[in-house]
């Protein structure tokens, strides 16, 4: 830390510590604990036995089967891991139980400390209702809205007329973006609420929802906030977290492009008392809105007591580490610095890297990492490895890639050179996107807001392979043949002929593009042929990962890795997945043409079905609803029909799984 920010005194800071969480927050918290001197404890589940944060750790300890209500939600579980391994405090990283007044009140009740708020803090923010009931009687800005407890359906669509469209709906409990919901007019908010409140309680066991004016043109500023156990509070700056999809962040900075140093300070000033309205102590993030059309006015959205998934950018720029002050404060070390010893230095910005397909809707992947590509040029915060299995019972986010800057142009240029050589062989991922969203001109010019993503995403087509990429896959294939062949003349895969040389064909699809690769010769010297295109000269080498291929004299450099049919190529700044395809596609039979089958385009569970067997839909009609990684995705009928249910709720289902069938009553055959 390059702050002098406490005054120590006695040999009161704890030796060991179990972290309650996993993935990158677990593997940060635990190398923060190991710099300090500190024992650490990691806590897995099943599927994570193999995981990078158990491998970090001093201890582990497994406490539960795969589903995280029965191991990382098990607060006797965790408790019980702490009393074992003598832990005398517990850091909850942020999700899970980072929130839950339960949990840190077991705790207290065990005689460990929490590294984290007090109990009464964490139920007054937990709940959004009371929390700006709280907070305004410390004079900060709320949004306006209808936000009393125990509020029914009705109570909502009664009063939404005092509030005025468009609304968002947000459940009282949780975070993240779950069960939020923005409603532009009346017809659409019953099915709004229905559908928040059943999200709502899976994700928080809590159904509750409240309204507030959904602010046009809105901006996400948040503020760090750090108090100890001696009534001193401070704030280390904001985060802009505007560039959202579903309520959730991709990239966020600090500081904020839009604020001057005068709302700056008010702004600070109100996230402390903020802090001051629950007597807080620890790291606590206070999250605003704020009209991109008025920025000197901001309202209090929500306090998250808790480590914020970007707090890494507010420690490039305070030069602060925020896991080292919060294991500070919970060992009951006092903060001497004043808020004029805060001084913001330059400028960061952080990409999330998501198992996911933004092509696709940002639906949910998965798959088993086969290689991991980490840029040395910015911070890398990651939870995975070689081997790490990515499913569908946690968060899709897999890392986290965070650089600095003297100011906000070269943090910008900093991340996407990152970016360019950054890659998870083996999962497809947002990266690709993540560059995309950079190269934006409102994005560099830092004209920001919540709905900008999503304006965005219509434009982003994905990254195609391009005919270098898929030679390129072509000759892996190839190279391998040729080792395999030991020195065998008769196995040299060469095409050798008494005449003309044969070729080596490799059929290969690659997205919506499927074509041959045509390989004559050697690798040291051979030709390379796309369908009937033009010959290329061609000069290969593998060695291990790396796959150097020179093309017409044009030499790339990928890393490369391979399984089953599908092989992964990370170079020239972008991944692509290559399949191998054995046989030609057949075309399908036409006699059920004008029939719709639904298949899961994710891994996941059926939370809803919204059809009974045998039942008549219209086109639209939501049949099926699929729930990954803490998502929701319904599929609706393309056509009317009869429809026939393949799964029931509660099922387990893969990628491209039909779900349901809609058999169109009116074909001409029934005629």
């Amino acid at each position: 830390m390059t702050l002098n920010v406490f005054d120590t005194r006695g040999d009161a800071m704890f030796d060991t510590v179990l972290v309650a969480n996993r993935g990158e927050i677990a593997v940060r918290v635990i190398r923060t604990l190991r710099a300090m001197g500190i024992r650490s404890v990691a806590v897995f589940s099943d599927a994570d036995a193999g995981a990078l944060h158990v491998a970090e750790a001093d201890v582990a300890v497994r406490i539960g089967p795969a589903p995280a209500r029965q191991s990382y939600l098990d607060i006797a579980a965790v408790v019980d891991a702490a009393r074992r391994t003598g832990a005398q405090a517990v850091h909850p990283g942020y999700g899970f139980l980072s929130e839950n007044a339960e949990f840190a009140a077991a705790l207290r009740d065990a005689g460990i400390a929490f590294i984290g708020p007090p109990v009464t803090a964490i139920q007054t923010m937990g709940d959004k209702i009371t929390a700006k009931a709280a907070v305004s009687a410390f004079g900060v800005p709320v949004v306006p809205g209808i936000s009393r407890p125990g509020l029914t359906d009705d109570d909502l669509i009664g009063g939404v007329g005092e509030v005025g469209f468009p609304v968002l709906v947000k459940p009282s409990a949780g975070g993240g973006g779950k069960g939020m919901r923005v409603v532009h007019a009346a017809a659409d908010l019953p099915a709004a609420l229905i559908s928040a409140r059943r999200e709502a309680a899976a994700a928080f066991g809590d159904d509750t929802l409240f309204i507030e004016r959904f602010v046009l043109n809105p901006r996400h500023i948040e503020v760090q906030v750090v108090a100890d156990g001696h009534g001193n509070v401070v704030h280390f700056g904001e985060r802009e977290c505007s560039l959202q999809r579903r309520h959730q962040k991709v990239i966020e900075e600090a500081p904020s492009p839009l604020l001057d140093s005068a709302t700056r300070a008010r702004i600070g000033a109100a996230a402390c008392d903020t802090a001051r309205s629950v007597d807080y102590t620890g790291a606590g993030t206070v999250e605003f809105i704020v009209s991109a059309d008025q920025p000197d006015e901001f309202f209090f959205m929500e306090m998250n007591t808790r480590l914020q998934v970007e707090h890494p950018v507010t420690e490039l720029v305070t030069g602060t580490d925020l896991v080292e002050l919060q294991v500070r404060i919970a060992a009951g070390e006092q903060l001497t610095l004043e808020q004029d010893d805060v001084v913001l230095s330059g400028h960061a910005i952080e990409a999330r890297v998501y198992a996911e397909d933004p092509a696709r809707d940002f639906l949910p992947t998965g798959g088993t990492v086969l290689d991991v590509v980490e840029s040395p040029l910015a911070r890398n915060d990651s939870g995975i490895r070689v081997g790490t299995v990515v499913g569908s019972d946690y968060d899709p986010m897999l890392a986290k890639v965070i650089a600095h800057a003297g100011d906000r142009e070269g943090a910008l240029r900093a991340l996407d050179r990152a970016l360019a050589g950054t890659a998870v062989l083996g999962v497809a991922t947002n990266v690709d996107f993540l560059r995309f969203l950079l190269a934006d001109p409102d994005v560099a010019a830092g004209r920001l807001d919540t709905g900008l993503l999503d304006r965005r995403l219509p434009d982003y087509g994905g990254s195609p392979a391009d005919d270098d990429e898929l030679i390129a896959a072509a000759v892996h294939h190839w190279l391998q043949r040729w080792a395999g062949a030991d020195n065998d003349p008769w196995s040299l895969p060469s095409g050798w002929r008494a005449g003309v040389h044969a070729a080596t064909t490799i059929r290969l699809r690659a997205g919506e593009r499927t074509d041959h690769v045509h390989l004559t010769g050697t690798p040291s010297a051979g030709t390379a042929r796309i369908e009937d295109g033009e010959s290329r000269s061609l000069a290969a080498t593998l060695a291990g990962r790396d796959l150097t291929v020179t093309l017409d004299g044009l030499r790339t450099e990928y890393v490369v890795a391979a399984a089953e049919h599908v092989t992964w190529l990370h170079g020239a700044g972008r991944t692509t997945a290559v399949e191998e395809v054995r046989e030609a596609p057949v075309r399908p039979d036409d006699a059920h043409a004008g029939d719709a089958e639904l298949v899961s385009p994710m891994p996941g569970s059926v939370v809803a079905v919204g059809a009974e067997d045998g039942a008549s839909v219209t086109s639209g009609d939501v049949v099926v609803t699929v729930e990954a990684m803490k998502m929701e995705h319904a599929l609706s009928a393309p056509v009317d029909g009869v429809v026939e249910l393949l799964v029931a709720v509660g099922d387990q289902v893969k990628v491209g799984q039909p779900l349901a069938r809609i058999t169109v009553s009116n074909k001409e055959s029934e005629q």
